[in-house]
């Protein structure tokens, strides 16, 4: 019986100790929901306006411009600048609203590792831009090689252009790695060997084909130096005036029509320059 009595008062007072505890969170417990719901509707019309305010900056120009990348032939991204901007800022909030709560509750110790999280976004967020910038350069280097080639009605323009692309966007994407603390020390070991060995096979196969290229250029700068739009010539037995030079060919105007000569005709025949 009095073993009973014991275990009856022991009980009573493990309850009583733990309504104590309970009433000494309590306020803290509510304090941290209120927090909770004020940061909630704080972030929700922070974002709405901040939204608002993107829209009227026109900020989505951006996605214009990334849209357009084929990152794969066909395969185009879909970017939303206002959207990453406004979850970026979302979540910052909430992570904030979570070290305040925390710390009403006194959980130190969760307190500290979400604050580290949110002392790591930014820096995460830098490395997002350093790709996003480098994701643009990469596509203008690309654009600018593929014109070149087709310029000089060159072949290969697409596969080299491309090839140039990754390469850009490789080193940037280390880059971007980098700067979010990533050790990419293997990564860069691995890739330094495979593109030693693509730009030794690119070298020489460049070597090769740039005789043609350099060839091609010197020719067109001989033609557009030593005749004009408006100029008289003959050509092959054809007389006519010459009424446009482009870097392929030379467009004729004569009596019995237009004729387009290639500039290596042009350069490699005899040309009678008429008074």
């Amino acid at each position: 019986m009095e073993k009973v009595e014991q275990w009856k008062a022991l009980a009573i007072e493990s309850v009583k100790t733990m309504w104590l505890e309970i009433t000494k969170i309590f306020p803290s417990i509510i304090g941290t929901i209120i927090v909770l719901l004020i940061g909630w509707v704080v972030t929700k019309l922070v974002v709405k306006v901040l939204k608002k305010a993107l829209k009227l900056a026109k900020a989505n120009k951006l996605d214009d411009t990334l849209n357009e990348i084929e990152i794969v032939e066909g395969k185009k991204l879909k970017f939303d600048t206002i959207k990453i901007i406004t979850t970026f800022v979302k979540w910052m909030m909430y992570v904030m609203l979570l070290i305040m709560a925390s710390d009403i509750m006194n959980l130190t110790m969760i307190s500290e590792q979400i604050s580290n999280l949110l002392g790591y976004l930014p820096q995460l967020f830098s490395a997002f831009v350093i790709f996003t910038v480098g994701l643009i350069l990469a596509n203008v280097v690309k654009k600018g090689i593929k014109s070149f080639f087709d310029s000089m009605d060159l072949s290969g323009g697409k596969i080299i252009s491309q090839a140039v692309f990754f390469l850009i966007l490789t080193f940037l994407s280390i880059t971007a790695l980098n700067q979010a603390g990533i050790d990419t020390d293997i990564i860069t070991s691995n890739i330094t060997l495979i593109l030693a060995a693509f730009l030794l096979a690119f070298a020489l196969a460049f070597g090769f084909g740039a005789q043609r290229v350099v060839g091609d250029l010197l020719k067109t700068f001989y033609v557009r130096k030593t005749y004009e739009v408006g100029q008289k010539i003959e050509f092959n037995g054809i007389s006519g005036e010459v009424e446009a030079i482009n870097s392929i060919s030379v467009t004729l105007k004569t009596d019995q029509g237009k004729y387009v000569i290639p500039i290596k005709d042009i350069v490699e025949n005899q040309i009678r320059i008429q008074d």
